[in-house]
């Protein structure tokens, strides 16, 4: 998922011998530098005026969402808007209960049923929230020959609310794979025509559907698109003061971070690796941005700049004898195996180990067994990578299947899943179990994360990647892999959409991080590999987030 592979050539360091040949990548340094260790001094905790602001306003929004209305469309469209604006997280059980007692009520009673925005946006609703709803619903919207009616062009509101609502879509419902392709169609060639609001919005939900985006993203979008709508100004003053004060929290997070980067200097000691350590904070915080998730964030950005560091380390720089070791090394997990390694792996096999020391510091001994997945997790992912750099050094081109098989493993995927576990309250070590075992919708998302990846690699000089595999086993363009894989990474969506409805094999707030490893890869991958090129890749997306506060 992190890697960037690279062709062959010296780089001359301290710890290489002259005579090994090794790889070089030549990755951009840190665009961020220090510049968040100036957020350490701050408190997170706003002071008691604010406080009291937000406690009035949460009261307000909450008091609406709860009143009685008339319309059960002003209902949907005020949930629509509380979790578009990132702070449904505030309202989970007001939410649940409403749309509850609108999965139990019959349809087609309700005045709207004959109006696409309103069972487009009940369906997209109660499908996120996990209920089974059919799609047959929308069959009504079809005319006698079978296509969806003419009329539905002339409800751009009605087209771009159906076209959302097909993103939640499973394997077996038609009628949503066409709608997607109906609606997708037409949005696109009026969108030139629309009054510039409506445009932005069109324009931005054909690149990022509200399935795959990123709350705090997406709720940045939301402002400024509805700055000037007064239906719902409650919500936006309280969605924009929430947003600033948790990004505060986040500067805090991010800060002690870079700090701990600086500290251990690993930038500095292996001058090869990626520097990328507020690019990795981002990662996570698409994955949790709730305040009580803050121990949680801390320890995977931690993991997954690990993972990074492991990536290069395989990718780039360790001869095969010298990853042979190391690999021996990390499935012993002690500090005694230390010895055997060159002083370049010494560095990163102490930090990699104080790491999980660290973890399991922390979470102590009623959690130790969360530490001991992670640890497994991680010496599996070593593994995945130890696995291709042994086809890279046999120059073994291997089948699309045996490289997808190892590929849903060293995409960091099942690594990332489990570690985002270990920092969350009343884990049961059953859930624990299942993600381990691999099921069906970790595989899924993993085939998805190495999929994005290898489509924007393909100029690396180490072991072929799925496309290369892709078009080598069947005589294929280029052109023709990639639109395979992208066909793949529709049909995991749809399975990481079943597995998303009640009942779920494990609760709901880790099926939620599932959900939200998958969104960040299409975040990160949308247009290229935007961990490695975070100049034109995250950049903004970062200081969206982390540097510019929403104007009030």
């Amino acid at each position: 998922m992190l890697s960037q592979h690279s062709a062959e050539a010296p780089v001359p360091t301290k710890n290489a011998l002259p005579e090994i040949n090794r790889g070089s990548a030549d990755f951009h340094p840190s665009i961020w530098g220090d510049h968040f260790l100036a957020y350490e001094s701050q408190s997170p905790e706003p002071d008691e005026k604010i406080k009291q602001q937000v406690r009035e306003l949460k009261e307000k929004v909450r008091r609406i969402l709860v009143a009685p209305v008339d319309k059960t469309l002003e209902k949907l469209n005020l949930i629509d808007t509380i979790q578009r604006m990132g702070v449904g997280y505030h309202f989970e059980n007001e939410i649940e209960d409403i749309l509850q007692e609108l999965h139990k009520a019959p349809q087609g009673h309700d005045q709207f049923d004959g109006d696409l925005h309103f069972v487009s946006l009940r369906f997209r609703l109660l499908r996120q929230q996990g209920y089974s709803v059919s799609c047959d619903i929308f069959t009504k919207f079809k005319d006698r020959k079978g296509n969806f009616k003419e009329s539905l062009l002339d409800d751009v509101r009605g087209m771009l609310s159906l076209y959302e609502a097909t993103h939640l879509r499973v394997h077996g419902e038609d009628i949503l794979d066409e709608a997607l392709v109906f609606t997708a169609t037409h949005l696109e060639s009026m969108v030139s025509c629309l009054s510039p609001p409506l445009a932005r919005q069109v324009t931005h939900a054909l690149e990022m559907p509200i399935r795959r985006g990123l709350t705090r993203l997406e709720a940045r979008e939301y402002f400024s698109l509805f700055q000037e709508d007064t239906s719902h100004k409650e919500v936006l003053s309280f969605a924009k003061l929430d947003f600033n004060l948790l990004q505060k929290l986040h500067q805090k997070e991010i800060a002690d971070i870079t700090r701990w980067w600086k500290d251990i200097d690993l930038a500095r000691k292996l001058p090869f690796i990626r520097d990328r350590v507020v690019e990795c904070y981002f990662w996570i915080l698409g994955v949790y941005f709730e305040p009580e998730y803050s121990l949680a964030r801390r320890i995977l950005t931690k993991v997954i700049t690990m993972i990074s560091v492991m990536d290069d380390i395989y990718d780039v720089y360790g001869t095969f004898e010298e990853l042979e070791v190391f690999t021996k090394a990390i499935e012993r997990w002690d500090i005694s195996a230390i010895h055997q390694l060159p002083e370049y792996m010494k560095v990163a096999y102490r930090a990699l180990l104080d790491v999980y020391s660290e973890i399991d510091e922390k979470l102590g001994e009623e959690r130790s067994y969360h530490v001991r997945y992670a640890r497994e997790v991680m010496k599996r992912q070593v593994r995945g990578y130890f696995e291709e750099a042994k086809w890279f050094h046999q120059k073994h081109t291997p089948t699309l299947d045996e490289y997808m098989h190892n590929g849903v493993i060293s995409s960091g995927y099942p690594a990332l899943t489990i570690t985002s576990f270990v920092g969350m309250e009343d884990v049961p070590e059953e859930s624990f179990e299942w993600v381990f075992s691999n099921p069906k919708v970790i595989e899924a998302s993993a085939v998805v994360a190495r999929l994005l990846d290898d489509i924007f690699e393909q100029q690396r000089g180490h072991v072929a990647s799925a496309v290369e595999c892709y078009m080598t086993q069947h005589c294929a363009t280029e052109e023709e892999a990639i639109n395979a894989f992208r066909r793949q990474v529709t049909d995991g969506w749809m399975i990481i959409n079943k597995e998303c409805l009640h009942p779920t094999a494990i609760p709901m707030p880790l099926i939620t991080r599932i959900l939200n490893l998958t969104r960040v890869l299409h975040i990160v991958y949308k247009d290229r590999d935007g961990y490695t090129d975070s100049v034109t890749g995250l950049k903004d997306y970062v200081a969206s987030l982390l540097v510019n506060p929403v104007p009030q």
